[in-house]
């Protein structure tokens, strides 16, 4: 377990944020560590979905429970959190 620094590029948010993250945490923990940043505040809640997060400036959501330290980050890699409907 160690502190992980990334950038999260939140959907519909105009600010990116630098999110301190643990390597063992899951790609469902980083979008929630980005949303406290953004959502709420910038970014109005979307009930009935659900945030994903993927690599910057590629379209592949990477699952769900995958961890920081599984998932080949470098420290600040730029991640971006969507939006998915709930049900797809």
């Amino acid at each position: 377990m160690a502190l992980f620094p990334l950038t999260s590029n939140f959907e519909g948010d105009f600010v990116l944020q630098l999110v301190p993250v643990d390597t063992e945490n899951t790609m469902d923990e980083v979008a929630a560590a980005a949303a406290v940043h953004s959502v709420g505040r910038r970014v109005r809640p979307r009930p009935g979905h659900i945030m994903r997060v993927r690599l910057h400036g590629t379209t592949e959501l990477l699952p769900r429970t995958m961890k920081v330290a599984e998932a080949g980050f470098r420290p600040t890699e730029t991640v971006d959190i969507v939006w998915q409907a709930a049900d797809a």
